[in-house]
């Protein structure tokens, strides 16, 4: 399994971006992961990654703890298929892509600006690794 982290527009804090690659760095210690921002225009998630689960961050997406993102990466890790994760831009997601995910996830009833949403996601990402592999970090 590999984890592909994209998301949509680059941000204005550069200190968001750093902690979460430093995130995604403590995440590659168990599985192979990258972190890239995309241009939607210049993309196609389904034709780039045609096995992978696509995951997209949604206000309206499924509410999901800690315990249940990490037995969602266990079944993608079990089954050894690919996750990609998508945070959208300024302007949420682009037109059509919810419809075509295999799940929308929210990360909280709060609204984050994108640049911590990117930190959050990578560090669930980081904490859910760990908590399968029975490291100590999550307590």
């Amino acid at each position: 399994m590999k984890i592909f982290l994209y998301f949509i527009g680059k941000p204005k804090d550069p200190h968001a971006s750093a902690l979460a690659e430093d995130y995604l760095g403590r995440a590659s210690r168990y599985v192979p992961a990258e972190m890239r921002e995309i241009r939607p225009e210049r993309i196609d998630l389904w034709d780039r990654h045609p096995s992978a689960r696509k995951i997209l961050l949604d206000p309206a997406g499924k509410p999901m703890d800690s315990a249940a993102f990490a037995r969602l990466v266990s079944k993608s890790e079990m089954g050894g298929r690919d996750i990609v994760f998508l945070v959208g831009g300024h302007d949420g997601l682009p037109a059509g892509w919810a419809a075509r995910a295999d799940l929308l996830i929210s990360l909280s009833l709060m609204t984050f600006p994108h640049e911590l949403a990117r930190a959050v996601l990578a560090e669930q990402i980081y904490r859910a690794l760990a908590t399968l592999r029975g490291h100590p970090y999550p307590r």
